[in-house]
């Protein structure tokens, strides 16, 4: 039994676990440990509701690890973890995935080629890819086409998965991500393979969302600061499964920080509220 305690929890036979109950993403001393390798920890780390997250850190930091954890679709090898409140470990993890929405080329890539949008997105609703004998009712239609326009892909709902763009198919997955009312969504590299336009298509649509006070807790992975919308509040570098700084995103993003993350001379500056980044090129003068 679970009694609130501030913004602590007495749980278990009256032991006092201390995590934050207003936290969708819960993390302390986390670690994950594959074949006597620490892939990532130990790290403590705390997301609340109303928090616009971004993840950021070369090849092999340990992100998509990261990010699978707060998924529920791994369990941390080290540490105390809790998502929305619940204990992993403790509970089903079944039901935690019901309130997570999560966009990823691993989701995209077990779609059938010939799958329908609509059927694509109102699926989310029994969190299977492909529909088979499952029935919707028409509430569930209509939840899902309300949720396409808002992607501004209400246009797709009857062409198939195999046909569409790469900026199509990223905005389907949202509208998908989005099908159960998430209290998480978790984007895995959304802007990945996207030309200049579509990516820029992408950032609009995920800054307004980012500005909805009805939108769920968003984390995002990304390579690029350019990728970073409007609206995001806070930031986490991560290098080599280890956490190099977190929080707020103007004290995060930095030159100094981006540098020691990347182990290069970064230059990072802001324009209109998006942030852009350039390695230092030390230019050497010679004399006559």
């Amino acid at each position: 039994m679970s009694i609130p305690h501030g913004n602590r929890i007495v749980i278990h036979d009256g032991v006092v676990n201390d995590f934050n109950a207003d936290a969708v993403i819960d993390f302390s001393d986390v670690t994950f440990i594959r074949q006597g390798r620490t892939l990532l920890g130990p790290v403590t780390w705390q997301v609340e509701l109303d928090e616009r997250w971004v993840i950021i850190g070369p090849n092999g930091a340990g992100k998509t690890t990261l990010m699978r954890l707060a998924a529920a679709e791994e369990y941390p090898s080290g540490g105390v973890a809790h998502l929305m409140s619940e204990r992993v470990g403790k509970t089903d993890m079944r039901d935690l995935r019901t309130m997570i929405g999560v966009s990823s080329s691993a989701v995209a890539a077990r779609i059938p080629q010939d799958e329908k949008v609509e059927d694509l997105v109102v699926s989310a609703a029994y969190a299977i890819l492909g529909r088979w004998r499952e029935e919707y009712d028409q509430r569930d239609f209509d939840q899902a086409m309300e949720i396409l326009e808002r992607v501004g892909a209400l246009h797709l709902t009857d062409r198939t998965w195999g046909t569409l763009s790469e900026g199509e198919r990223k905005r389907v997955l949202i509208a998908r991500a989005l099908m159960t009312n998430p209290e998480l969504l978790l984007l895995d590299e959304p802007g990945a393979g996207l030309d200049l336009g579509g990516r820029e298509d992408l950032v609009g649509y995920l800054g307004e969302l980012a500005l909805d006070p009805d939108a769920p807790a968003i984390v995002m992975i990304t390579h690029h600061v350019e990728e970073i919308p409007y609206g995001f509040t806070h930031a986490l570098l991560l290098d080599e499964g280890s956490i190099v700084a977190q929080g707020l995103i103007d004290d995060v993003l930095t030159s100094e920080n981006l540098s020691k993350t990347f182990h290069q001379p970064i230059e990072l500056s802001r324009i209109d509220g998006r942030f852009f980044a350039r390695r230092i090129v030390r230019t050497h003068s010679r004399r006559a």
